[in-house]
């Protein structure tokens, strides 16, 4: 299977680092400036504005300039779409087990 950069791949891949979750975390309660958003990881500033590049550009958030501080918030849109695909591959799943299942019980 060729490799695709989707925007859903590139969402799962911004997600399976640990600073990026908790950054996705931390947002969940309301945007906030960078610096705040920045506080609890320790990194410098321009490390942490990195992850916050990934997570920018696969959709998973957005930021804007507001005087001198630049403000973080989540988009739901990828999220959706992820939640969307989970969803999806989840319902596949059950119906491949109750299939083996009433293969089994038949046996």
């Amino acid at each position: 299977m060729p490799y695709h950069s989707t925007p859903l791949d590139l969402a799962f891949h911004a997600l399976s680092d640990p600073t990026r979750r908790a950054v996705v975390s931390r947002l969940a309660d309301g945007e906030m400036p960078v610096s705040v958003l920045a506080e609890p990881f320790d990194m410098a500033l321009p490390s942490f504005a990195q992850h916050l590049r990934v997570l920018e550009d696969c959709g998973l958030i957005a930021s804007e300039k507001r005087g001198r501080s630049r403000w973080c918030r989540l988009e739901r849109g990828r999220f959706e779409e992820a939640a969307t695909w989970m969803e999806a591959e989840r319902r596949r799943w059950a119906e491949r087990l109750d299939r083996l299942e009433a293969y089994l019980d038949k046996t």
